[in-house]
């Protein structure tokens, strides 16, 4: 296939593309930055369509990941910044699918599985799923990523693209042991004895491991029949506390200092980030995968913790 990412340079765009190009398929990265890589690399700008969007011509499947991370602390600005990289990404794409003489079969954008709302209760799936928009009482910050989800998603919904299958990608937390991602950051506080349980522990934590990712977009992609929004998450999300203690026992350390609510919030602004990352339960389960008869090769924790420390420790 030729798969074209848009936001292809970033941490996950990376993993994406550099499994399918060891697999042997023809990858282009779209960024704003340039970097070097076995796969080709070509420039993007969402506010203009001047070049790039004769990569999509042709193309057998676009994954858009674009957007701003959402590491930072929700001021005015970063919050526009987040809302409008997502949206006006969404609608270049969009267009540059309806421009294309040869459209691509299947268009896969991002979404998040934080669109759900905060729960410790039954997991939620496409079908069942509450919507965080239908939560009271969320957080101001909790109410704007739910906010930039639901709009990600609509314009999606708005883009006219004819044939070209559109599916919304309500995507956990990936994990890999590439530098610079959620593994690694979460690693690293274990590593230095401070990967304890955050505030009360009771908090779910959805994931998937980086295999699993990419193994479900590529089953997305050769059955027609899926198409909307999916959870791309395993079948086994865990409370904070349980989530943390596996890592630990993966890492062979059993000591692990505990954040109360307050030391969070307090390192969130020195971190220059929201404490939401770690505080929201995220219970989410991928129903829709699963009744279409995917099998997930990490389905539970404490086997991906272990294969994700092992490569780590063989990368460095």
């Amino acid at each position: 296939m030729k798969v074209v990412i848009t936001g292809g340079t970033g941490q996950v765009g990376t993993l994406l593309a550099r499994t399918l190009h060891r697999s042997g398929h023809d990858v282009v990265a779209l960024g704003r930055h340039h970097v070097t890589a076995p796969w080709r690399i070509a420039p993007w700008d969402p506010t203009h369509l001047d070049g790039w969007p004769r990569e999509i011509d042709g193309a057998d499947v676009v994954v858009n990941l674009a957007g701003r991370s959402v590491n930072c602390r929700y001021t005015l600005a970063n919050r526009r910044e987040i809302f409008e990289s997502r949206t006006t990404s969404v609608a270049a794409v969009g267009r540059a699918i309806a421009m294309a003489k040869r459209p691509p079969a299947v268009w896969l954008q991002a979404s998040t599985a934080t669109i759900y709302a905060h729960t410790y209760g039954p997991a939620h799936d496409e079908a069942n799923g509450v919507i965080g928009g239908e939560e009271p009482d969320a957080p101001d910050t909790w109410k704007f990523s739910i906010d930039v989800a639901t709009a990600w998603e609509h314009a999606l919904e708005m883009a006219d693209v004819g044939a070209t299958r559109k599916v919304a990608l309500r995507t956990a937390m990936v994990m890999s042991p590439d530098t610079g991602g959620i593994f690694d950051t979460l690693l690293a506080l274990v590593r230095r004895g401070l990967g304890g349980t955050s505030g009360d522990g009771r908090q779910y934590l959805s994931w998937i491991h980086e295999a699993d990712f990419v193994r479900a977009l590529l089953w997305i992609i050769d059955r027609p029949a899926l198409s909307g929004a999916i959870n791309v998450a395993s079948p086994g999300p865990l409370p904070n506390k349980v989530f943390m203690a596996e890592l630990r026992r993966a890492w062979g350390t059993h000591v692990g200092l505990p954040a109360a609510r307050w030391m969070l919030e307090i390192g969130a602004r020195l971190m220059r980030t929201e404490s939401e990352l770690v505080l929201k339960s995220r219970r989410v389960v991928p129903g829709r995968l699963l009744r279409d008869g995917f099998v997930f090769t990490y389905p539970d924790w404490p086997a991906a913790a272990r294969d994700l420390c092992r490569r780590w420790r063989e990368g460095g």
